[in-house]
């Protein structure tokens, strides 16, 4: 099926090895979001939310949370990569050059492998590389990924209640 035809996640069947898929929606990113994102994981480096201590660094502004990065270019492609699938972890987590507000964060995703679950075989093991980049095309981090993805025909069914 066309991206353009897609009004949903992939099974497993529609991966193919080679396969990049450039997610379509970007996020401007918030002093607000770097925040409430550091305060909610009590995150204690200044660098995140103190205007003055960050002038003082090489950066001269604060940074955003680099976790909250990693959760926003994961949220990226979770549309088109990870909603019929489960989380199995990141490896080679790399954050090559920083995250400010105001950046609008894009991402893109290639397809490493793929393999049958000897386990479920309702599913199969999907790795991706997944890089986030800046509206200039600077990347900003990039991470692997391995997901467990629902075959075709074993997605759960998420009917929509009738309206009262």
């Amino acid at each position: 099926m066309s991206d353009a035809l897609r009004t949903g996640g992939r099974c497993y069947e529609d991966f193919e090895v080679g396969m990049v898929i450039r997610h379509p929606l970007g996020r401007t990113v918030t002093a607000t979001d770097n925040t409430w994102f550091t305060l909610l994981t009590v995150n204690a480096n200044p660098i995140h939310f103190d205007r003055h201590y960050a002038a003082q660094t090489e950066f001269g502004q604060p940074l955003m949370n680099s976790t909250f990065t990693l959760a926003l270019v994961t949220g990226l492609s979770v549309a088109d990569v990870s909603q019929y699938a489960v989380n199995l972890g990141w490896d080679e987590v790399r954050m090559p050059a920083p995250v400010f507000e105001g950046d609008t964060i894009y991402a893109q995703t290639e397809v490493l492998s793929t393999r049958e679950s000897k386990s479920r075989p309702h599913m199969g093991l999907v790795e991706i590389k997944t890089v986030g980049f800046k509206q200039d095309g600077t990347v900003v981090m990039s991470f692997r990924r391995t997901i467990l993805v629902y075959k075709r025909g074993h997605v759960p069914q998420m009917p929509a209640p009738a309206p009262k």
